[in-house]
């Protein structure tokens, strides 16, 4: 799987995509240009971490509408706002909703690059963490079903014996099926065990 981060650079200025593209690549990081919002398809299909430089006034579709549209879509990635017209009501907004920096034309060069570092390592680490999830949901489902009825169960601070009672099983039982879990999901503590549970939002199930 390929993880070179890819920046996404979406303006209608055809001068300014290129020189965008020119200071990415010099540092080596992979662009993608777009003169208008793209679907958001094609920010599922790259392994490694990316982000979005978002020009604030598109013609037809602004980029804060996009940010809105990406937010319901579930997409999850950085956006970093360009804009000529910026003021503070709508730097505001876009902050709000998850913007990782608004940026004003004409930019340094510097600051551009330094807010698609901070974007790329916040995207890096979201993706570590949905990885790791994806990881511990996969172990979860390989519990027999009384075993996650004892892992919910721990996991809302009942003790054993409670635990029984809930289930009409014994105490003894309870335990075994507790360890298997434990076993399982690679928990070395009950407390481990309670944080996955937390993690997995059993809960609220």
């Amino acid at each position: 799987m390929n993880t070179t981060p890819i920046v996404h650079v979406i303006d209608d200025d055809h001068d300014l995509r290129l020189s965008l593209d020119s200071l990415l690549r010099s540092v080596g990081l992979k662009t993608v240009l777009h003169e208008t919002v793209p679907n958001f398809s094609v920010f599922s299909g790259s392994g490694g971490p990316c982000c979005a430089l978002v020009d604030v006034r598109l013609p037809g579709f602004s980029g804060l509408d996009f940010q809105d549209q990406l937010l319901k879509s579930e997409k999850s990635i950085p956006l970093i706002f360009m804009t000529g017209f910026g003021d503070i009501p709508m730097t505001v907004r876009a902050m709000k909703a998850g913007a990782i920096d608004f940026l004003p034309k004409p930019f340094r060069d510097q600051d551009m690059l330094d807010a698609v570092s901070r974007a790329l390592a916040i995207d890096s680490q979201r993706r570590s963490k949905d990885s790791e999830v994806s990881s511990l949901r996969a172990r979860y489902e390989e519990l027999s079903s009384r075993e996650k009825e004892v892992m919910a169960l721990v996991a809302t601070g009942l003790m054993n014996k409670q635990i029984a009672g809930r289930l009409s099983l014994s105490e003894v039982t309870v335990k075994i099926h507790r360890g298997a879990a434990m076993r399982k999901m690679d928990a070395r503590t009950l407390a481990d065990l309670i944080k996955m549970a937390e993690t997995l939002r059993l809960n609220e199930a």
